[in-house]
C-alpha cells in the first residue's frame, strides 16, 4: 500500500465575515452630536451679537446743497468748474446784471420824487399849521377885546364871528394837509420798499456758494438761462459727513448714542476708522410710498425678505486730515454695544 499525494489546490478557510454598517444607535448619536454643535453656534452667535454689532449695509454721506438763483436772468459768466472746491460766498456764476440795475435806477428816481413831493406837502402842512395857530391867536383876541372894550354889540359879535370862521377854515386846511401828508408818506415807503427789492434782486444776480464744499454734476454754461427757483449747481457739504448704517432690530435695543464703534470705509479698505454713534432712528417708513418724513429701508434683497433695519448715524472721531470721503460710497461698521 503506497502514499499518494494530492495536487489538488487547498481551499483555504473562510475569513471572519466584514464589520457590521454603523447601528441605528450611532447614526443618532451623530446627529444629536450636529444638533448639538447647531444649538452652541446658534448660543455663540447670540452672545457675540450681544457684544457686537455688525453690518455691511452702511453708507456715506453728507448735506447736498441744491443751489438755485432767486432772479430769472441770462447767465454772462460761470466761476466754478465741476469737482472744485469752493467756499461759503464764492461766486458760482452771475447772471446779467443790466435789467436789474436799471430797475433799481428807475426806482431810486422814484423815490427821489416821492421825497420831493412829501417835502412839498410837508411844507403846506407847515403853512397850514401857522395859519391855524393865527387864527386861533386871532379868536382869542377877539374874544378878549369883547370883554374889554366898549364895542357896539353888532361890531363885536361880528369881529368874533369873522375870526371863529377863519379859525374853521384853517382847522380844516390843516386836517386836509395832514392826510396829504400822511398819503405822501405811504408813497414814499412804498417807493423806498421797491427799491430795496430792486437792489436785493440785484445783489441775486450773483451766485453764491451757501456753504463750503465741492461742486457736484454742474450742467450750466454761459448763456443760459437761469430761472429763478430751479437748481443749477450742486454742492456736497463739507461739514456734514457721517455714516448711516441700517441695523436690524435685534441689534438696535443695545445701541445707545455714544457707544463706540469701527467704521470700514470701501474707498480705503485697508483701515479701520473709530465712530461713535450720533443717533439711533426711532421710527421707519413700513412702505416707499410715505410722505418721505419717515426714512425707508428696503426689507428684501434679490427677493430675500430680511428683517426690518434701523438707520443708525455714526461720526468719525478724530478722521485723518487727509482722508477724502464720498457721499454714497459703501460702508461696513462695527458696534460696540
Amino acid at each position: 500500500m503506497s502514499n499518494t499525494t494530492s495536487n489538488e489546490p487547498i481551499e483555504p478557510e473562510p475569513s471572519a465575515p466584514p464589520p457590521a454598517a454603523p447601528t441605528e444607535r450611532r447614526r443618532a448619536f451623530r446627529l444629536a452630536v450636529g444638533l448639538a454643535s447647531l444649538l452652541a453656534l446658534l448660543v455663540v452667535w447670540e452672545i457675540l451679537t450681544s457684544f457686537i454689532a455688525y453690518t455691511d449695509d452702511a453708507y456715506v454721506t453728507t448735506g447736498f446743497v441744491a443751489v438755485a438763483p432767486q432772479v430769472t436772468g441770462v447767465i454772462v459768466s460761470v466761476n466754478v468748474a465741476n469737482d472744485r472746491e469752493v467756499r461759503r460766498g464764492d461766486i458760482l456764476a452771475v447772471i446779467d446784471k443790466v435789467p436789474f440795475q436799471l430797475v433799481v435806477d428807475q426806482r431810486k428816481a422814484a423815490v427821489q420824487e416821492a421825497d420831493t413831493n412829501h417835502k412839498l406837502v410837508s411844507d403846506d402842512l407847515a403853512a397850514a399849521q401857522n395859519r391855524l395857530a393865527a387864527a386861533t391867536a386871532a379868536l382869542q383876541q377877539a374874544g378878549d377885546d369883547q370883554k374889554q372894550v366898549a364895542l357896539t354889540a353888532d361890531d363885536a359879535v361880528s369881529a368874533k364871528e369873522r375870526a371863529t370862521i377863519e379859525a374853521a377854515a384853517a382847522r380844516e386846511a390843516v386836517d386836509k394837509a395832514s392826510q396829504l401828508a400822511a398819503s405822501q408818506e405811504a408813497i414814499v415807503a412804498q417807493a423806498q420798499a421797491a427799491l430795496a427789492l430792486a437792489e436785493w434782486q440785484l445783489g441775486q444776480t450773483e451766485i453764491r456758494a451757501p456753504v463750503d464744499g465741492t461742486v457736484n454734476n454742474l450742467s450750466v454754461s454761459v448763456g443760459d438761462t437761469a430761472s429763478a427757483g430751479k437748481a443749477l449747481v450742486g454742492i456736497v457739504d463739507a461739514a456734514g459727513w457721517r455714516i448711516v448704517a441700517n441695523y436690524k432690530e435685534n441689534y438696535i435695543r443695545n445701541l445707545q448714542p455714544g457707544n463706540a464703534a469701527w467704521v470700514r470705509l470701501d474707498t480705503h479698505p485697508w483701515r479701520l476708522y473709530r465712530a461713535r454713534i450720533e443717533g439711533v432712528s426711532r421710527g421707519i417708513s413700513r412702505g416707499p410710498e410715505q410722505d418721505g418724513l419717515l426714512p425707508y429701508v428696503a426689507p428684501t434683497t434679490d427677493w430675500i425678505r430680511l428683517r426690518r433695519r434701523f438707520p443708525v448715524t455714526l461720526k468719525l472721531v478724530d478722521p485723518p486730515s487727509d482722508l477724502t470721503l464720498y457721499m454714497g460710497s459703501d460702508a461696513s461698521t462695527l458696534i460696540f454695544p
